[in-house]
């Protein structure tokens, strides 16, 4: 793990195959943190002719975390919303967008295949549309486009999503029980949940750091980003969808939505799989990555 100057924070990074090769920057999604795109799948990509770069968000992992500012207060943040007012928040969507942009200049960057994963989708549509001089292709999985209009998350999801968990320290199976299912919630059963990988990446990613405010930040940035179908339409470079079509967390449609908004992406809805990369997919997913990264045809059009 490396860690760089960027964007005035600090961000731990990691990186996969040649330093010359063409890159691609994975952004990760809410709460979680880089090694969740496990070594196999950059290894894959990496193997296929990519410098694969993965890197902690803000407030997540090893990177900069905003622990002086409180966590939100959602009630207020929903009223301020509905009532038409810009909540006050730490940070936004474009902000960490320009973590991206900053890393990439630490690491003499000019332009990156962008894939990002849920949160981390919408963070990569920041990239490509406000910085498209920065971006070669775009790949935005299980993500949404901030329409209103869009179904949210099926209730019980929602609810072991926000459900806070015991210290993993003074209980760490508390604290397993509570994540694991949730993860087992998301994860879909198309194919089997493997426990035992989850149990470590929970456990390794608490090693790393633990900070559920950091999320609850993370949460606040989504909340102010409003609808971004409009900056999507102006997106011009290659880009692919991928959604699960069993998601219970962020919708199949808005996977759609999202494919409907930019001008020619190519959309890839995979049976079976919900909030989750399973190993079972990492090979489909990688090729049509760089099936997008060379403007090849995919598996269906939007």
């Amino acid at each position: 793990m490396n860690i760089v100057k960027a964007n005035g924070i600090e961000l731990a990074w990691d990186s996969f195959g040649h330093a010359d090769a063409e890159p691609i920057l994975l952004i990760s999604g809410l709460g979680t943190q880089m090694i969740r795109w496990s070594d196999p799948f950059c290894k894959g990509l990496a193997a296929r002719g990519s410098r694969v770069i993965r890197f902690d968000n803000r407030d997540a992992g090893c990177s900069t975390h905003f622990r002086t500012s409180p966590a939100p207060d959602f009630g207020a943040l929903a009223a301020a919303l509905m009532a038409g007012r810009r909540p006050d928040v730490p940070y936004t969507l474009y902000d960490m967008a320009a973590d991206a942009i900053g890393l990439l200049d630490a690491l003499g960057i000019a332009k990156a295949h962008v894939v990002g994963r849920s949160m981390g989708g919408m963070v990569a549509q920041v990239l490509a549309s406000n910085h498209a001089d920065r971006v070669l292709s775009l790949t935005s999985i299980m993500s949404s486009t901030g329409n209103l209009a869009l179904p949210q998350a099926e209730p019980d999801v929602m609810a072991m999503m926000m459900r806070p968990a015991p210290d993993p320290v003074g209980d760490p199976e508390g604290f397993l029980a509570v994540r694991l299912a949730f993860a087992r919630r998301i994860a879909g059963t198309g194919y089997p949940f493997d426990e035992e990988a989850h149990r470590a990446i929970l456990l390794n990613e608490v090693r790393r750091s633990y900070d559920p405010g950091g999320t609850a930040r993370q949460i606040a940035a989504m909340a102010v980003a409003g609808d971004r179908r409009a900056r999507l339409a102006k997106i011009a470079v290659p880009t692919l969808v991928i959604h699960g079509t069993d998601d219970p967390l962020i919708p199949p449609a808005c996977g759609q939505d999202t494919a409907l908004s930019i001008a020619n992406a190519v959309y890839l809805p995979i049976d079976g799989m919900e909030h989750d990369l399973p190993r079972e997919f990492e090979g489909l997913i990688i090729d049509a990555i760089c099936g997008i990264a060379t403007d090849r045809s995919c598996s269906g059009r939007a």
